[in-house]
């Protein structure tokens, strides 16, 4: 029950109901609200039920105050402030403590309001946003349109040395067409761009800074300021007292750490060193959940490990290889003894139960040790091993091959599992044997997954599928600012990519946090841990 709840019960007025939870917050206790509520003329009954409700009320609201450190998988040297340059995880993290994006990305992935009140299009080339007033940096300066040109346009500058160059080719132009609004002119259409302005790299700075780490030190709008930030080895965001966001953020000060060894990252949450973590493995869940003082949070996201059939060469050639192959996977068991349950069965394409645009129509392809036989005798392989190359580089590839292994034995299907270590297998081995593994990490949308992984021309096109059908309904559908007609498209190609490409996708892999029980706000962004990355301004301490 919240103030408004309280309110809406029709026993006490808004002025009381905010007389009482303000005595709560100031420390009064269950007996004081009985006995104020008494001494109005209220019923015993009727007061104590509503001390109760009054008390959850206050319980569970967000509460102000507090200090957390928190710990990624990850820190370098090249640790950045610059959006533009940012690469992992560590830098999105800290990048949602600093800065905002005109839209943010909401738990089935569609844009929603931020920096921009309001985007409009009816032809998806031509994008008017209207920026929100009474927003200020941290240095007070006011948020105004030319800080979207800069913001923007910078990523087309070689000279900066944006990692999202290419996206931002597409960008015409940027220009103010208002005292509050900015116009964004596409080369072609995009209804998309509403997204790719929600991550990381397209996130708000300061007209005119040359240097983000040295000169403006992460000045931006976001619901922290950099106290302190040393690349590699820490970084100390503070509350930022005038942020746009009414009553956010709740902390008072967050401290972030990059813990590359998992277990380290699970002994120092275990021992009250840290009060939230990230990139739990399934094993290390039950350790966890046996601390009174300690739990997961589970976020089903759109990572999965994919196996890799090269369809321009080697047994991948021969689509009833392919056909074989997805359906030794024995989903369920990998799902129960691999993933220990954390994550979902996957059908063969890359767009996860979360997102928007995912295909609920398409039937799940089911372990068939049967039809791969009646394939495997189809494609007339003969008896000769064929490799399957695997690497802790690309996540519970080897534990997925072995069960293949054995269900392929019982057809007459011979797999030799190939292991290979985890240096330089992105370099020296992804997509360049016909049989092997790759790791995908969620995208923010249907249109980035198709274009970078499954576009014919695309240089990370895995399986090296071709389908010119394929390649312009990924055209037609980035054109196409009406979301059902989007839907229908998506649909399609959903389909083709189960049913013809050389991936095979058995599960989607959950992503673990581990956090102190005092920490609430958690909720699931399926871009991946910590919210998506933004926990910043959502999470609170209980008292």
């Amino acid at each position: 029950m919240t103030e408004q709840q309280l309110t809406g019960s029709s026993l006490i007025g808004p002025e009381e109901s905010r007389r009482i939870m303000g005595q709560l917050q100031g420390g009064a206790s269950r007996r004081d609200v009985l006995a104020m509520l008494m001494a109005g003329g209220m019923q015993a009954t009727l007061a104590g039920g509503l001390a109760c409700a009054a008390v959850a009320a206050q319980a569970a609201a967000p509460r102000k105050g507090g200090r957390i450190k928190v710990a990624g998988a990850a820190a370098s040297l090249n640790d950045t402030l610059d959006p533009a340059k940012f690469s992992n995880h560590s830098d999105y993290i800290r990048g949602c403590m600093f800065y905002n994006g005109l839209t943010s990305l909401d738990g089935s992935l569609t844009p929603r309001p931020a920096l921009a009140e309001e985007f409009i299009t009816t032809d998806a080339t031509t994008w008017v946003f209207k920026l929100r007033r009474g927003v200020t940096f941290h240095d007070g300066k006011p948020f105004t349109p030319a800080d979207v040109v800069f913001s923007i346009m910078r990523h087309k500058n070689p000279a900066t040395g944006s990692k999202v160059k290419a996206l931002a080719e597409q960008i015409e132009e940027v220009k103010a067409t208002g005292p509050h609004e900015v116009t964004i002119r596409l080369a072609a259409p995009n209804a998309d761009l509403p997204v790719i302005l929600g991550t990381w790299s397209f996130l708000i700075l300061r007209d005119g800074v040359s240097d983000v780490n040295a000169h403006m030190s992460g000045v931006g709008t976001g619901p922290y300021k950099l106290k302190d930030f040393k690349p590699g080895v820490r970084s100390v965001a503070v509350r930022n007292d005038r942020y746009w966001k009414p009553d956010r953020p709740y902390l008072d000060e967050i401290e972030y750490v990059g813990i590359g060894d998992e277990a380290a990252r699970v002994n120092a949450l275990l021992a009250g060193e840290i009060d939230l973590t990230m990139a739990i493995k399934p094993h290390s869940v039950d350790r966890i959940k046996s601390s009174k003082k300690h739990a997961i949070f589970e976020t089903k996201a759109g990572l999965y490990t994919d196996l890799i059939m090269r369809r321009d060469s080697g047994p991948g050639a021969n689509p009833d290889f392919v056909l074989a192959m997805k359906h030794l996977f024995n989903r369920e068991q990998m799902l129960t003894s691999i993933l220990l349950g954390f994550g979902e069965v996957a059908n063969d394409q890359p767009i996860h139960p979360s997102d928007r645009f995912y295909f609920k129509g398409l039937k799940q392809r089911a372990y068939d040790p049967e039809k791969a036989k009646w394939h495997v005798q189809k494609a007339n392989l003969g008896s000769a091993a064929i490799p399957v190359v695997v690497s802790p580089a690309a996540s519970n590839s080897a534990e997925m091959a072995l069960v293949m292994q054995q269900a392929a034995g019982q057809i007459g299907l011979n797999l030799e599992v190939r292991p290979m270590p985890a240096d330089g297998y992105w370099s020296q081995h992804w997509m360049k044997h016909p049989v092997g593994f790759g790791n995908i990490n969620a995208r923010p949308s249907a249109d980035l997954m198709f274009t970078q992984f499954f576009k014919s021309d695309a240089p990370t096109n895995e399986s090296a599928w071709k389908n010119p059908k394929f390649d312009q309904l990924l055209l037609a559908a980035r054109a196409q600012p009406d979301q059902a007609k989007r839907a229908n498209m998506y649909a399609d190609m959903q389909v083709m990519i189960h049913e013809d490409s050389g991936i095979g996708i058995p599960l989607f892999m959950s992503s673990i946090d581990g956090h102190n029980k005092k920490l609430k706000g958690l909720s699931p962004i399926p871009l991946g841990g910590l919210m998506g990355y933004n926990f910043a301004e959502n999470v609170w301490l209980d008292a």
